[in-house]
């Protein structure tokens, strides 16, 4: 068999095996729920170990109150995001982006933190001393809305803890910036020091956000929801919730930078620590069964004195020149796979081509163009090798049907028939083996790139992100690659034919389950393909030599 046709019988078969496995991963029956003991609260527990230099919280970081207390929600509004504060705890509770809209209703703008998830950020002092985020704040009068040439929105809250401690709590939003700032003024009335911690904290169920995309899953593809932890030291680490179930998550415990964050497809709320001030993280599950990640910072107070902490909270798309200004490292969420080192080119290339067009899909044309290009001298020796190969095909057929029973003389003659034509059998396997990769990251990009995110093309195609909703381009692919199966030498086995017949058809239903844009990509390059390969075909047909005709 053509080794051309051996590679994509295996990535075809590759590819069923791995969508099976989805599928069976995702319709296996579930282990019965674990059924939780009841606690007296529902907050979570203090980190087991504490900073070096300040005493642990014995205490819980949030008690349980009063059934009867109840809170305001106030809504803060700029030009990027509409935030939602319960003076209950003064947690942000909902963070609706005004620029994104929802994955399943483009009518509706996507909503980040949500309850739907038990999805909070939430920030206090430990210890039944509080205040933390299970106490009643005031809030102080102000605008609640980003008007006219303000750059800056900010709200106040104050509340009281046991034995003199009284804490203010400052949110401020800023013109388009995602990233809010969260001030903490602790003040300490009594006479002797105060040393507690004050915590920064993202809860959630693990749940991923809408329909899952077994298809995406299936071939790696950036589809992660969890927690992650960066440090200068240790770099990006990921955190599952399963590897928190099963007591096995593996992650710095105490840093003195980096962040802390929930992650999911485009989107990611982090807390971005002070720099230079060491801290613990613990990630945990709590009793309700959802999970909690925090970063637990000292706070020293001198007696009649003041502290005040500084703690940056990014909630938003995965921009990747916003992560980049928001702090080091944390464009890593975009995770491209093992294939970063090539998905980044690309990403950045894409960025030019786009910022040349204005539009996501031309810039996908002429990316393909310009991988085309790159590759050209390597299509070119593959497209040669098919063409000799095809010269050969009838002389082939006439050796199998010669030595039908015996192999070794009927494979000793074909190398022997290479030979004579100077035929490479393995011409047409380096090149398509080199550009897998590329493909691959190609899909990555354009499956975790948030920019591509609703980014329209032309006509139906209104997000390149997505499936082509009437399969148009899919189709057309499937042509395309019936007629590059027709432009390759037919193979002398009647059985290897066959299978190849069929092998478009096959192959391509693959791409109907892939985002509009990756089918763009490929439908492109086919193109370019066959008509490399028919010119290379027909100064074959020209040129070839005389004891080739026969």
């Amino acid at each position: 068999m053509d080794t051309q046709r051996l590679i994509l019988l295996f990535i075809f078969g590759f590819s069923v095996l791995m969508l099976w496995e989805s599928w069976d991963r995702e319709n296996r029956p579930k282990p019965p729920p674990l059924v939780q003991q009841p606690a007296a609260q529902p907050g979570v527990s203090a980190p087991e170990k504490p900073v070096a230099g300040a005493a642990a919280p014995s205490q819980a970081v949030a008690p349980a109150v009063a059934a009867e207390a109840r809170g305001e929600t106030i809504r803060l509004t700029t030009d990027v995001v509409l935030a939602e504060v319960d003076t209950l705890g003064g947690t942000l509770k909902r963070l609706e982006l005004l620029r994104h809209k929802d994955s399943n209703d483009p009518d509706k703008n996507f909503v980040l933190i949500s309850p739907a998830h038990h999805y909070e950020a939430q920030s206090g002092l430990t210890g039944d001393g509080g205040p933390n985020h299970r106490t009643v704040w005031r809030a102080a009068a102000g605008p609640r809305t980003l008007e006219g040439s303000a750059d800056t929105l900010e709200l106040r809250l104050s509340a009281a803890g046991k034995d003199g401690v009284e804490v203010e709590k400052v949110y401020r939003l800023h013109r388009n910036s995602y990233v809010i700032d969260v001030e903490l003024r602790v003040r300490n009335a009594a006479a002797q020091p105060l040393t507690t911690f004050a915590y920064f904290q993202l809860t959630h169920d693990g749940k991923p956000e809408g329909n899952r995309n077994a298809v995406a899953e299936t071939f790696g593809a950036q589809s992660f929801t969890g927690f992650a932890i960066y440090s200068d030291e240790h770099k990006f680490q990921k955190v599952p919730p399963s590897d928190v179930d099963k007591g096995k998550a593996e992650y710095v415990k105490q840093t003195k930078d980096g962040w802390l964050a929930v992650v999911q497809h485009y989107f990611v709320s982090a807390w971005l620590a002070p720099t230079d001030v060491a801290h613990d993280n613990v990630i945990e599950k709590r009793q309700d069964a959802t999970y909690a990640g925090r970063m637990l910072v000292p706070v020293n107070v001198a007696p009649k004195g003041e502290a005040k902490l500084d703690v940056r909270l990014y909630a938003g798309p995965q921009e990747k020149r916003r992560l980049e200004q928001a702090a080091p490292g944390l464009d890593l969420v975009v995770d491209y796979g093992w294939l970063t080192i090539i998905a980044w080119p690309l990403f950045w290339l894409l960025e030019k081509l786009h910022a040349l067009t204005g539009n996501w899909g031309v810039a996908i044309i002429l990316l393909t163009v310009l991988i085309k290009l790159v590759f050209f001298p390597l299509s070119a020796a593959s497209y040669k090798s098919m063409a000799k190969m095809k010269l050969v095909t009838p002389r082939l057929t006439k050796i199998r049907e010669m030595y039908g029973n015996d192999r070794q003389k009927m494979n000793q003659a074909m190398m022997d028939l290479y030979k004579t034509e100077k035929i490479n059998p393995l011409g047409g396997c380096f090149p398509i083996v080199v550009q897998i990769p590329v493909f691959i990251a190609l899909y990555w990009v354009l499956l975790a790139a948030i920019e591509l995110r609703h980014a329209p093309f032309a006509l139906w195609i209104h997000d390149l992100a997505a499936l082509d909703r009437f399969f148009v381009l899919p189709i057309i692919m499937t042509v395309t690659m019936v007629i590059q199966t027709r432009m390759n030498p037919t193979p002398p086995d009647p059985v290897q034919a066959k299978v190849m017949q069929f092998m478009p058809f096959i192959f391509s239903i693959f791409f109907f389950f892939f985002p509009a844009g990756l089918v763009l990509y490929w439908l492109v390059n086919n193109i370019l393909s066959i008509l490399q390969q028919w010119q290379i075909q027909r100064l074959f047909n020209r040129d070839k030599p005389a004891h080739a005709k026969r």
